[in-house]
């Protein structure tokens, strides 16, 4: 009969990859944000929503969400929808690239994904520098 531990004799191992088994790369961070950047989104678009419903509701309700909007917790959120925003588009920029077959290799694939953050964090700065001057 056999052990479900060992597996002729061998050590039990899992049955599927997981992040113990790899060593951490650039690439895998990039994915895990791609995909909390995409749960965030549903979130800010929720927020985006409140702020049309407002504007159409009238001057009270849209007093309220400006109220919201303009306070330094309301601009922390707004920062953070900005850049969420920017780099799940840079991430799905990287993996349309990626479904022509161009830059699969691991050492362009991880210029990929370090060239995802930077064009985000850049992207949201200046941005947010826009926004401020404008």
């Amino acid at each position: 009969m056999s052990d479900a531990k060992t597996v002729r004799g061998a050590a039990a191992r899992p049955m599927s990859p997981h992040l113990t088994v790899y060593r951490f790369r650039p690439t895998m961070t990039m994915s895990i944000l791609h995909r909390i950047t995409g749960g965030a989104l549903y979130v800010g678009t929720v927020l985006v929503v409140w702020w049309l419903v407002a504007a159409a509701s009238g001057p009270e309700a849209f007093s309220w969400a400006s109220w919201f909007f303009n306070s330094i917790l309301g601009r922390l959120v707004l920062f953070a929808y900005s850049w969420t925003l920017l780099h799940h588009m840079a991430g799905g920029i990287r993996h349309l690239v990626w479904d022509t077959g161009a830059g699969l290799s691991k050492e362009t694939s991880t210029k990929f994904a370090v060239g995802t953050l930077v064009a985000s964090l850049v992207g949201t700065v200046l941005l947010w520098l826009l926004v401020v001057v404008l």
